[in-house]
């Protein structure tokens, strides 16, 4: 049997699916991937501020090669992984569940194809600072103004 189905033919676009900026989150799911080149964790964070967007949530991927080991520790610290288990480099992924912090996601586009990127990290203390940042940047990058922000400094 023969069905139509109008649209199936038109370019799919998942763009508007992906949150770009800076999120007060909680780790609802995170699960190791074994690859052979580049494992990784992929990481499922629920929104928790801006109030806005609560029932959202952002998955992306940490990964766990060589090279990319110090995003992950700066996620695992930031996020208050337990210090025990990262003084014995184990991560628990039970641990990671429930875990809360501040992310800056940026969407990059490889081959037509959108990525949501973990851009930085910060802890859920200093929410607050980066959320009234924020505003102020907003407003200063309405008016020509760079809007870049460094969760960060270490």
């Amino acid at each position: 049997m023969k069905r139509h189905i109008a649209g199936l033919h038109g370019e799919v676009r998942h763009e508007e699916d992906l949150l770009e900026g800076v999120f007060l989150v909680r780790v609802e799911s995170a699960r190791y991937c074994w690859h052979p080149q580049k494992p990784f964790f992929s990481i499922r964070f629920g929104i928790i501020e801006p109030k806005e967007l609560v029932s959202r949530s952002i998955s992306g991927r940490l990964y766990c090669t060589p090279k990319a080991l110090w995003r992950l520790n700066w996620f695992l610290r930031d996020f208050g992984y337990d210090p025990d288990l990262l003084g014995r480099e184990e991560v628990d992924e039970k641990a990671l569940l429930g875990l809360q912090g501040v992310v800056r996601t940026v969407c990059k586009t490889y081959a037509r194809r959108s990525y949501l990127n973990f851009d930085s990290f910060a802890s859920r203390e200093e929410w607050e600072s980066i959320s009234a940042d924020q505003g102020i940047r907003t407003t200063a990058a309405q008016q020509g103004a760079s809007d870049d922000l460094q969760l960060h400094t270490n």
